[in-house]
């Protein structure tokens, strides 16, 4: 190694647009508010991980 940071290839027009229709749909995503939950689990949304735990014993769905 030369120690020189190497220089990355210019970027195509295809790989500009889509870099840029990413961007846009980052901007435009909407978060999606959860409604609170009554003796709810702490911690993230349990079903978007794809399975559930309770008292240490996960199932899957």
């Amino acid at each position: 190694m030369s120690g020189q940071p190497s220089e990355k290839p210019p970027l195509s027009e295809a790989a500009k647009r889509a870099l840029a229709e990413a961007r846009k749909r980052r901007a435009e995503k909407v978060t999606e508010e959860l409604p609170v939950e009554i003796d709810g689990r702490d911690g993230p949304e349990p079903t978007r991980f794809g399975d559930w735990e309770k008292k240490g014993i996960a199932s899957d769905f």
